[in-house]
C-alpha cells in the first residue's frame, strides 16, 4: 500500500466493525487492510475501542503502520477485557449510547465494515442523523465479501416504497474494497442542513 491523500487535510474517520472472531477470516483481513491504508493516508482513526474481531484488525493495521488510533469503550468491556491494550488512546465511558455519541460526534466520516446488530445500529444512527441533517459527513459502506447485498436492496426498497427521498440515496456510497474507501470519502456529494427541508417527506 501507499500513501494516499483523500482530503487536503488530516480526517477523523470513525469506523464502525464486529468484535466476533467466528466470521470468515476475510472480514478481518479487510479490516486490517483498512487500518493501515487509513494510517498511511495520515487519517485518524475513532472506533470501539476492542481487541477482537475486526475491531483488532482495524486497529493493528494502523498500529502498524504508525496511525493514531482512538478507542471508546464503556466501562463494563473494559472490566471483561474486552479493550485493545496497545491504544495511546482509550477513552471510557458509562454507557453504549454515550459511545456511540462520541465516536460520532467529531468525526469526518464514517466507514461501515461488515458487522453485526451494533454495528447497524451504528450505521443506522448515522444515517438518520445525516437525513436530518445534524451530521454531514460521507457514510461508506464496505461490502466485503457481497456481505451487505440485502441490506442496501433493502434500502433501495425504502426509497422505492417511498419511505424515504430519491436523494437519500446520497446518504452513503457503497464499495467493495478497503482500497477504495478513501475515494469514497472524497467523491462523497456534500450534505448538509438543507436535507431537513425534505426529511420528512
Amino acid at each position: 500500500m501507499s500513501p494516499t491523500t483523500a482530503a487536503d487535510r488530516p480526517l477523523l474517520i470513525c469506523v464502525y466493525c464486529a468484535s466476533s472472531e467466528s466470521s470468515d477470516e476475510r472480514y478481518r483481513q479487510a479490516a486490517h487492510e483498512l487500518g493501515g491504508r487509513l494510517a498511511l493516508a495520515g487519517h485518524r482513526i475513532v472506533y470501539g475501542g476492542g481487541a477482537r474481531g475486526s475491531m483488532g484488525a482495524l486497529a493493528n493495521g494502523a498500529l502498524a503502520a504508525s496511525g493514531q488510533v482512538t478507542g471508546i469503550i464503556p466501562s463494563f468491556m473494559v472490566e471483561l477485557e474486552w479493550a485493545h491494550p496497545g491504544l495511546a488512546e482509550l477513552r471510557q465511558v458509562e454507557n453504549m449510547r454515550e459511545r456511540k455519541h462520541l465516536m460520532l460526534h467529531e468525526s469526518d466520516a464514517v466507514v461501515a465494515l461488515p458487522g453485526g446488530c451494533g454495528t447497524f445500529e451504528e450505521l443506522f444512527e448515522a444515517m438518520t442523523l445525516k437525513r436530518l441533517g445534524l451530521y454531514a459527513g460521507p457514510i461508506v459502506i464496505v461490502n466485503t465479501l457481497g456481505y451487505y447485498d440485502r441490506l442496501i436492496g433493502f434500502l433501495e426498497q425504502s426509497v422505492e416504497e417511498h419511505f424515504m427521498r430519491t436523494e437519500h440515496l446520497g446518504l452513503w456510497t457503497v464499495v467493495d474494497e478497503p482500497g477504495q474507501v478513501l475515494d469514497a470519502i472524497r467523491d462523497a456529494p456534500r450534505w448538509d442542513e438543507a436535507a431537513r427541508g425534505f426529511a420528512q417527506s
